[in-house]
């Protein structure tokens, strides 16, 4: 019975958001959609590269994420693919949010997006942005990880 309510199914992945943004703190939210939206989620057909999320008027807003239009229903039924979508979060989350990002000027990154339960989720971060000299040093730093894995594994 556990693992069922511990399970979840990662539907799509921003990979970029970790090569482009150092992440701080990592939230879960789940959104509001209409049925078009939900049966395309669970084909897969969704692209967080280019998201982000907005807090405005004390509410939290995912922007700027790709949907693609669910090709079974008609055009009149079917959703707006980059639509604005509104964020569902705990008060107190979204207290701490606004304060953090106000403050330190921090960017809202969604990470991934899953099912679980039955409902779609989202795991959004906390992010400042990386310059280009710790990029390469964290591809520096994997790399020698890498070499120190290889140079165990013979020994």
């Amino acid at each position: 019975m556990s693992d069922k309510s511990d399970s979840y199914k990662v539907i799509s992945d921003n990979r970029q958001a970790r090569y482009l943004y150092e992440i701080l703190e990592t939230y879960e939210a789940g959104i509001e959609l209409t049925g078009t939206e939900v049966k395309s989620i669970r084909a897969g057909k969704v692209n967080l590269k280019d998201g982000y999320a907005l807090l405005r008027n004390g509410e939290a807003w995912l922007i700027n994420v790709h949907i693609s239009p669910y090709n079974a229903s008609g055009q009149y039924f079917n959703h707006e693919p980059r639509r604005t979508r509104k964020l569902l979060l705990h008060r107190k989350e979204l207290r701490k949010l606004i304060g953090t990002v106000e403050q330190q000027g921090l960017t809202l990154i969604p990470l991934k997006m899953y099912l679980k339960r039955g409902w779609v989720k989202v795991s959004i971060a906390l992010g400042k942005g990386k310059k280009l000299h710790d990029k390469r040093e964290d591809l520096k730093r994997r790399q020698d990880q890498r070499d120190i894995q290889r140079a165990m594994k013979n020994y």
